[in-house]
């Protein structure tokens, strides 16, 4: 298995520090707004390395945080008038609404940033005591000296100074230099705070996932996983930190994904044109959500339109017929196993090979879409040409297909929809009309079961029947 390490800017041979467990950190949501699309991109992609590595066997331990304290929920909470608990915990649970919707499997923890304050006082005091940080007289704040970092800009690739000349970043007369970036900020009158040894405040952004990766995972971790946007300067600041507080590699292996672009302009709360998850699953479900964020490679910008969509649910559509097929055939089959059957399973297993090197291949979700889509078009050959199956391959067909579906985490709605008592009824009324070949009856029937949503078709192994 082969991953896009961003730290080295190539791709290289995955091996785990234990052997078969493997750390998995991914920058969870600040939680002030519904999140949107491209929030649910890197959790989406997450879910599907976090199953395509236990379908291999590894034990995976997955972080995702919340952030529930930060600059952009205290403003929040100011403007409903209440407070910063109110805004995170009502956004937590939205967010799990959505993350529901998704199809997304719980971290192994999802830990908030409030839990660890400890954790974070404990590693700015270390820092402090190693002057490696230093506290601002005048402001009360406390920084981290990036001077005293000397691999600092590793990640992002970028010089010292490089970055200060030509970098993003927040002018503050307190700071030594403009890179120094926040660990503690005073408190400020009306907001919320904690106790320290630097004064009453709370904690910078940055810290606050060093803290959750040691505290959880430990001083080195396998995978570090987050959208592009937070290479610099969040995670070029976590390596800085926790690099200079344990003395460690943080991660061995750093992941991004690339940007979702509306009118070629990357999607963002900042920009406003953003679409929440919760809106375009309305539109669209939660589905088509998740196969439009796996349609394309993780570290390929993504681009945003309704087309793109509809095409998405076509596709989708594509996938549950073969599986409602193959279903349907599988009920109704009685035949036995036979050598071309066993042929025909081992082609189908070759699909399978494919999906399964593609996601080997730095987890190209969509070199293995393609793979599944090869396997499904296989699959509506051998069923269209008429043969008689027995219900052993209809069986191993299934599993095959619902074993790649799970992986990408797709056709979890397939449950089967229950027919009304009265509709069972009509429907076993008309199977009596057509065996007595009373024609009108049988139209009828079908007229009046088509009013209450549900549409028939006759096949030679029996009717199907699908709800519209």
């Amino acid at each position: 298995m082969k991953i896009y390490n961003t730290l080295t800017r190539k791709k290289e041979e995955f091996k785990e520090q234990k052997k078969g467990v493997v750390k998995f950190y991914c920058c969870g949501p600040t939680v002030y707004n519904l999140i949107h699309i491209g929030n649910a991109r890197p959790i989406c992609v997450c879910d599907v390395i976090r199953r395509y590595l236990e379908h291999e066997g590894f034990e995976v331990i997955y972080v995702q945080n919340f952030t529930d304290i930060d600059d952009k929920i205290i403003k929040k909470a100011n403007e409903e008038k209440t407070d910063y608990l109110t805004i995170s915990r009502r956004y937590i649970e939205e967010y799990k609404k959505d993350a529901e919707g998704l199809n997304i499997k719980s971290a192994t923890i999802n830990p908030l940033a409030t839990e660890n304050i400890d954790y974070m006082l404990k590693i700015i005091s270390s820092l402090i005591n190693n002057s490696y940080a230093y506290k601002s007289e005048s402001s009360g704040d406390v920084y981290f000296d990036v001077s005293k970092f000397k691999d600092y800009g590793k990640l992002s690739g970028q010089s010292l100074e490089n970055l200060e000349s030509g970098a993003r970043i927040d002018v503050d007369e307190y700071k030594k230099s403009p890179l120094d970036f926040v660990l503690w900020k005073k408190a400020k009158e009306g907001e919320p705070f904690w106790d320290s040894p630097f004064g009453k405040g709370r904690p910078g952004w940055h810290i606050e996932c060093s803290a959750m990766v040691y505290r959880y995972l430990g001083e080195t971790i396998d995978i570090h996983f987050g959208g592009q946007d937070l290479i610099f300067p969040h995670h070029e600041n976590e390596i800085a930190q926790s690099e200079s507080f344990t003395g460690k590699k943080l991660s061995n292996y750093w992941m991004h994904n690339g940007y979702i672009n509306v009118n070629n302009q990357k999607m963002s709360k900042s920009l406003n044109n953003f679409f929440t998850v919760r809106d375009v699953a309305k539109e669209y479900g939660y589905e088509v959500v998740r196969y439009f964020l796996l349609s394309s490679h993780y570290r390929s910008p993504l681009n945003y339109s309704e087309e793109t969509l509809l095409q998405c649910k076509n596709s989708l559509e594509r996938l549950y017929s073969c599986r409602n097929n193959l279903d349907f055939l599988a009920e109704n089959s009685s035949n036995e196993e036979n050598r071309e059957h066993q042929a025909l399973l081992e082609k189908l297993e070759t699909y399978k090979k494919d999906f399964l090197c593609a996601l080997e291949d730095d987890f190209n979700t969509a070199d293995a879409i393609a793979a599944l889509f090869n396997l499904t078009k296989k699959i509506n050959t051998i069923v269209s040409e008429g043969k008689e199956l027995s219900k052993a391959f209809l069986q191993n067909a299934m599993k095959i297909f619902d074993e790649l579906c799970e992986i990408l985490g797709f056709c979890f709605a397939k449950n089967k929809e229950k027919l009304d008592d009265d509709v069972k009824k009509l429907i076993i009324e008309r199977e009596e009309a057509r065996k007595n070949k009373d024609w009108k009856l049988s139209d009828s029937l079908r007229e009046k079961i088509e009013r209450m949503g549900v549409k028939l078709e006759d096949t030679k192994n029996g009717v199907k029947w699908s709800k519209v």
